[in-house]
């Protein structure tokens, strides 16, 4: 399940940069978020029709709250991390904001180290190969040449889908998946429309000239793979899920060099290898010594 999310949202980086020549960060995010929202809508009308013990309605007001809150809090931090991003777009190459948004897949295990969760060796091993690999692939052909505005965005963006793992990490157990995912995209949709009437002016011939972008990233990157990530996360570790979900970089490089004819580099070539190596490793489990604590 993740690594079609992150095929998905590998073909969602061409549509997020075809639908920004039309339309601004907030409405772009705004649209495609509610969009995805209401996709999932039905599905848990229909979940909730064939077991009615699951509904919202008959969970406890202990389980109401958490469903409540875990809502919130992914969806506030999802929020912020999509704009984060979308907005870099308009400062710097795609390239970069791709690398340096993956930084998220370092940091996940970081933070996992101050909850007191230890990733396996070869997980650390697999992070550095494949911050190794995203960088021969994304910025391998133009370098870095500086930190400008939309360096500092996507960075900051990093550290925010960082917690978004975590916090779906947190929370996917106590939550339903789909109920969780439709929830957090409501609320980034709705919060972003607000910056949307605040921020931007939002021209309908615009929205609808980007139809396409935003109905792909609405439907397919949100509705599709926001919620493969959630289910998907139940069976794997923080850490691990990152690598899997950085796959997005090496899709997005093989979609463009389809849909938009862009020539890779060889070290581009190189990194995919790269990788793709580093997921497999990563996915080797960790030896565990008898009695041996699964925390710090």
């Amino acid at each position: 399940m993740l690594i079609t999310a992150a095929m998905i949202w590998g073909l969602s980086f061409v549509a997020q940069s075809q639908g920004m020549e039309y339309v601004g960060g907030f409405t772009f995010n705004g649209i495609r978020m509610l969009i995805g929202s209401f996709v999932l809508m039905p599905i848990i009308l229909v979940g909730a029709k064939k077991n009615p013990q699951k509904s919202f309605k008959a969970l406890s007001q202990k389980d109401k709250k958490t469903t409540v809150v875990g809502i919130l809090v992914v969806g506030g931090i999802l929020c912020v991390g999509s704009n984060l991003q979308q907005f870099a777009f308009n400062y710097t190459e795609v390239g970069k904001v791709g690398f340096i948004t993956a930084l998220y897949m370092l940091l996940v295990p970081l933070i996992g180290l101050f909850m007191k969760k230890r990733p396996p060796l070869t997980v650390w091993i697999g992070i550095v190969m494949g911050l190794c690999g995203l960088y021969l692939i994304c910025v391998g052909g133009s370098g870095i040449d500086g930190v400008g505005k939309g360096e500092i965005l996507a960075f900051l963006c990093s550290f925010a889908f960082a917690f978004h793992i975590v916090a779906i990490d947190h929370f996917a157990d106590k939550i339903d998946g789909v109920v969780l995912s439709c929830g957090q995209f409501f609320v980034t949709g709705v919060l972003s429309c607000i910056c949307m009437f605040i921020f931007e002016k939002p021209n309908m011939s615009a929205i609808i000239d980007a139809g396409i972008p935003i109905l792909y990233a609405g439907i397919m990157s949100c509705g599709v793979a926001f919620t493969f990530q959630v289910l998907g996360q139940k069976y794997t570790e923080p850490a691990l899920a990152s690598m899997l979900l950085c796959l997005e970089s090496v899709f997005s490089v093989i979609f463009a060099f389809f849909i938009l004819h862009q020539q890779l580099y060889t070290k581009e070539y190189i990194g995919c290898a790269v990788m793709f190596v580093a997921i497999l490793l990563a996915q080797i489990p960790a030896k565990k010594k008898k009695d041996e604590p699964t925390h710090i």
